[in-house]
This record gives C-alpha cells, sequence and structure tokens, in this order.
C-alpha cells in the first residue's frame, strides 16, 4: 500500500512542473506557510518516514549514530549486529581493548577515532549514569563523540523528546527550501524550530532526510520527479526533464530497498531489504569470527 503511494507521488510531478513559476519576494509568515505545507506533502510522500538506523535500545541507536558519521546507515547496520553481540552493553564496550574494537567497526570508517568515542561515552555512561543512556540533551552532550546532531536522534527516536536533527541533508533541503540562509547546524536547528510547532519536530527531521536521501540529492537532485516541486524556490537546481530525473530516485522511489536490514513491517523496501540482508550475512558472520 505504502509502495504504491510512493509510486503515485512520484510520477505526480509530471503534471505539477507546468505550474512551476518565477517566484516574488515571499514575507516571512508566507514562508512559515510554504515551508508547513511542504511538511504535510513529505509527511504524505514518506508516511514511514523513520530512522534508518537498526537499533533495539538506547544504548544501540547511540552507538550506531555516533558510527553513522560520515558514512551510510546501510554500511553502519552491516557491522552493528558483530558490534553488539560482543560488546552488548556499556559496561561491555567500556572494557574493550581499543584495537579489537577498532576492526570489528573498521568498515565504517574513521574507526580509530570512532572507537575512542564508543570508549569513553561507555565509560562515562557506566561511571556517571548507572550504565544507562541519559534522556535529556545537556548530559547527552557531555558524551564524548555526541554532539546536538546526535542526541537528538536518540531523544527523538528512543525517548520520545522531540528534537531536530540538523545532517548534511536536513541542512542542505532547508537552504533549498528558503528555511533559512544558515550554514551552522546550530543555527540551522534554532531557525527552523521557529517555523515548525515542538511535536512536528522530529518527524519533520525524518520526511526531510528521507527526501535528500531518496530525490534532493546533493550533486544532482531529482527537480523534474518532485512532488513538492510547485513549493520549492530552488525548483532548476537539478535535472528537470521527467524521464531523466526518474533515473535518478533512490532507494524505494526507484524500486530500490532503503538503507535498514530489518525495517519495520510497513517500509516499502521491506521485501527487497530482507534479500540484501541475506547477501550481506556473509560479511556479518566474517566480522564476528574476526573479533
Amino acid at each position: 500500500m505504502a509502495e504504491s503511494k510512493v509510486r503515485k507521488a512520484a510520477a505526480k510531478p509530471a503534471a505539477a512542473r507546468a505550474t512551476v513559476k518565477p517566484r516574488k519576494p515571499e514575507s516571512h509568515l508566507a514562508m512559515v506557510r510554504r515551508a508547513r505545507r511542504i511538511n504535510r506533502e513529505l509527511a504524505e510522500l514518506y508516511p514511514y518516514a523513520h530512522p534508518e538506523l537498526d537499533f533495539d535500545d538506547p544504548f544501540q541507536l547511540l552507538v550506531a549514530t555516533v558510527l553513522s558519521a560520515q558514512t551510510t546507515d546501510l554500511r553502519v547496520n552491516q557491522t552493528t549486529p558483530a558490534l553488539f553481540a560482543k560488546y552488548p552493553t556499556p559496561e561491555d564496550m567500556a572494557a574493550a581493548e581499543p584495537e579489537v574494537l577498532e576492526e570489528v567497526i573498521r568498515p565504517t570508517g574513521f574507526f580509530r577515532a570512532k572507537a575512542r568515542s564508543l570508549i569513553g561515552l561507555s565509560i562515562k555512561l557506566r561511571d556517571d549514569f548507572g550504565g544507562e543512556v541519559p534522556g535529556r540533551l545537556e548530559d547527552l552532550v557531555t558524551l564524548p563523540g555526541v554532539g546536538r546532531k546526535t542526541a537528538n536522534v536518540v531523544l527523538g527516536n528512543a525517548f520520545g523528546v522531540p528534537g531536530i536533527t540538523v545532517d548534511t541533508h536536513f541542512g542542505r533541503l532547508a537552504r533549498r527550501f528558503g528555511w533559512t540562509a544558515e550554514e551552522d547546524p546550530e543555527k540551522v536547528e534554532a531557525a527552523v524550530a521557529e517555523i515548525f510547532p515542538k511535536s512536528e519536530w522530529t518527524m519533520l527531521s525524518h520526511r526531510v532526510v528521507f527526501h535528500g536521501r531518496r530525490i534532493c540529492h546533493s550533486r544532482k537532485p531529482a527537480c523534474g520527479a518532485c512532488p513538492i516541486a510547485p513549493l520549492c524556490p530552488s525548483y532548476g537546481e537539478g535535472e528537470t526533464d521527467a524521464e531523466k530525473a526518474k533515473k535518478l530516485l533512490k532507494y524505494e522511489m526507484g524500486g530500490q530497498p532503503g538503507q535498514r536490514l530489518r525495517p519495520p513491517a510497513d517500509f516499502p523496501g521491506e521485501a527487497a531489504a530482507r534479500a540484501d540482508a541475506a547477501v550481506h550475512q556473509g560479511v556479518v558472520a566474517d566480522l564476528a569470527v574476526a573479533g
């Protein structure tokens, strides 16, 4: 059901492109109204939006989010089963030998720095928080390797505390949508927080990131296949030809699985993702043996 919705939405721009016209300067109120309409349109396009990291508890989400820097969520999802089998708790990871941990997480890149962060945050969780991940931003950002982005991911998805996650995709789209001109993630977060009610922050983050990964890419956005093109002041930065734009679509929009190996039951790429998971089982098993 959700997949057919996506495909219908992806076909929608063929008629919508004709309505995209040069934009006049807009007032702040008009921008806010347009921004909230974009959010509503993204909610229809991605009703299944969710974090694309596999996790079972706050500690796993925290670790996976730290590992996701400078790599794909899929690569992290391929790596964490062996990691959590070897280090299931903060206490276990706090006692890890750095060289051994580095080898387990090597596929995610920057493995030495990430290993230092994982051991450091695990020690702090063990010593200062009773081995539990805290549910407050001011506590989370005291952990090694954890900034506001990571903290908001954990708060929004493990504790239900609203937060705006400004990763590279969110920042790029916030600027393309004309919500802010800021480059600094904290300033982007502050600007967007003034536009949307707090109750929308977490799901807004998922929707915008989904759109950035699937359609509004960094180097060549698929403008001609974008259902929200009529609302976007940056329409035309990417490919506007409908057929060429369709070839740029990624993940389930282009008929391929998303980045989770254990996706939610209602995720459109579930069957393909399970097949993909089977392909990568050998990789996970090899990592577990090597550890």
